[in-house]
């Protein structure tokens, strides 16, 4: 169990904390939104009403407390930068902050943010992945060359072993596990035997991988 702040109850804020409470997590809210507090202080473990570009709110919460401090302000992007300067200042462990813009990022990082995230930008990639091939049915980006794509399993490998097909030699790709009907077997040694309705969730390279669905049924 982890002690998370999170700042900023819009969209993402309230999915972050609603998710990371669900986890298992202590979460402590805030927002200067009188009605979006009252709204959910009930279903976290804490909650504070207060701007947090006033450094004696930093203060008080304790920031330095938390396992991690999210800063989840959406459009005000000089309020994010002041609140990720002053979580810094006041010794927060890791903090973690949103932003829709690369320059935007760079200052953040600059000032303190441990990462930064691109939520709609993650969505978009996701999306244009997703339906750029009909075979690719989910993406997760890892590096700037590889990432984790789910496919469907071609319809020759079925009845065939992973050994029998030799498929990272052939591919030039790694499968980390099998999904049928919704199981997902993570365990998959070369004996594994290809089914019928099997998705491979697969390691590799745009490229690669694309060359492959686009031999999938």
């Amino acid at each position: 169990m982890k002690s998370i702040l999170i700042i900023g109850m819009g969209r993402m804020g309230r999915h972050l904390a609603k998710k990371m409470y669900q986890l298992g997590n202590d979460v402590m809210i805030v927002d200067k939104n009188v009605e979006m507090i009252e709204s959910l202080s009930d279903r976290f473990t804490d909650s504070n009403i207060c701007d947090c570009t006033n450094e004696s709110v930093i203060t008080s919460l304790g920031v330095d407390n938390f396992d991690v401090c999210f800063v989840m302000i959406g459009e005000d992007f000089q309020a994010s930068l002041v609140v990720t300067s002053l979580l810094k200042k006041h010794g927060a462990k890791r903090i973690v902050a949103k932003t829709n813009q690369d320059i935007q990022a760079d200052l953040l990082r600059a000032i303190g943010a441990d990462e930064v995230v691109y939520p709609e930008v993650e969505i978009a990639e996701k999306l244009a992945f997703r339906y750029n091939a009909d075979n690719i049915f989910n993406y997760i980006p890892l590096t700037a060359k590889d990432s984790l794509y789910e496919i469907p399993v071609l319809h020759q490998w079925i009845g065939h072993t992973l050994i029998e097909l030799n498929i990272r030699r052939k591919y030039h790709i790694n499968i980390i596990a099998v999904k049928n009907e919704g199981d997902i077997n993570a365990n998959v040694g070369a004996d594994y035997c290809f089914r019928e309705n099997d998705h491979i969730i697969v390691l590799g390279s745009a490229d690669d991988v694309f060359r492959l669905s686009a031999k999938a049924r």
